[in-house]
């Protein structure tokens, strides 16, 4: 099992648009699409920041997600689109992490 910690930064002064949207549209479509959302966050200290953690179970279920995800016409014709006006994609940090033993999460 691992997870993914996703940071965004979203375009100045949209980050309550980014989240109605993210909460609304892009977390029930990848839900659907076998995606285990497991957190949403706003950054505290920083007015356009974003944090949310995904879970997978293996390699091949991260696989068939994000294949039923991104490569989806509804990510592609509708959805994207719309994260592209929202966020700003080149500031997103999307970080790996495994679980220890003693984190609860394992």
């Amino acid at each position: 099992m691992f997870y993914e910690i996703r940071r965004y930064q979203t375009s100045p002064g949209r980050r309550d648009e980014w989240v109605r949207y993210m909460e609304d549209v892009v977390i029930p479509f990848q839900a659907s699409a076998g995606m285990e959302v497991i957190a949403s966050f706003v950054d505290a200290d920083d007015p356009d920041g974003y944090v949310w953690i995904r879970r997978f179970a293996d390699e091949e279920h991260f696989a068939e997600a994000t294949a039923a995800v991104y490569e989806s016409g509804r990510w592609k014709d509708e959805i994207s689109p719309v994260v592209g006006e929202l966020l700003i994609r080149e500031k997103s940090v999307i970080t790996r992490v495994v679980p220890t033993p003693a984190s609860g999460l394992s």
